[in-house]
């Protein structure tokens, strides 16, 4: 297994938890543009991320 190809999927993991965290009010918001659509932004960048395997 290559520990490139795990980076991305796991920096996406940590960014979710992250978000979610701040979404639950255990973390200080971030931005209203941010906290609003962060799961939009995450969908984008693993669409990126399976394209970009093809």
């Amino acid at each position: 297994m290559n520990s490139k190809s795990l980076f991305a999927p796991l920096l996406l993991i940590a960014l979710g938890i992250f978000f979610l965290l701040s979404n639950l009010g255990m973390l200080p918001q971030i931005g209203p543009l941010i906290a609003r659509w962060w799961p939009l932004i995450l969908i984008v960048i693993g669409v990126g991320l399976l394209l970009k395997r093809r």
